[in-house]
């Protein structure tokens, strides 16, 4: 690869990552798994650097693909006797951590395709025509993904009216991190 083609693509990498972490993470719940999943994708991107007209779509179709490989890998489902954790929970008087955990657990009940969906449209805010190439599906398809998940994490969180689509990223940042 050349100079120039190498540097382009560092800076790329260097600007995309917080959300490629993001997207990873939000899909797949486990933020060791995100990493890899980075990882992975990063190392499939490099060779096609220069042939792609859209890498940042492309990026982020491999990331949701590798976190949902991540998950399905039979040692990931493996866990020690001593990674149960008390069901024990202490309130945190801080409302924003409060609200960061049950909107995180809310997450984990809505399906991967669906969270990742209701992810790259609302907390990326990518288009619904982006967001059906990350997802590799129609508009219609990513559409009734986002909706369904929508629905779902409204339900999860009892009913509660949950507009993600004035919500600024600061705000997922603030939730998910």
């Amino acid at each position: 690869m050349k100079a120039e083609d190498e540097q382009a693509f560092r800076e790329f990498v260097t600007s995309q990552m917080a959300s490629l972490r993001k997207l990873a993470y939000m899909t797949c719940g486990d933020w060791h798994a995100a990493e890899d999943a980075v990882a992975n994708a990063l190392v499939k991107l490099y060779p096609r650097w220069r042939k792609l007209e859209r890498p940042d779509l492309y990026v982020k179709t491999m990331v949701y693909r590798a976190a949902i490989d991540e998950t399905r890998r039979p040692w990931r489902r493996e866990r020690s006797a001593g990674d149960a954790m008390p069901d024990v929970t202490v309130r945190d008087t801080a409302a924003t951590t409060d609200e960061r955990m049950r909107l995180r657990a809310a997450l984990e009940t809505v399906p991967a395709r669906q969270r990742a969906a209701v992810v790259l449209r609302h907390y990326l805010d990518l288009s619904l025509e982006d967001t059906a190439a990350v997802l590799g599906c129609t508009v219609g398809t990513a559409k009734s993904q986002v909706s369904r998940g929508l629905a779902k994490l409204r339900e999860s969180l009892g009913g509660e009216h949950l507009n993600l689509t004035g919500m600024p990223t600061g705000e997922w940042t603030n939730a998910v991190a």
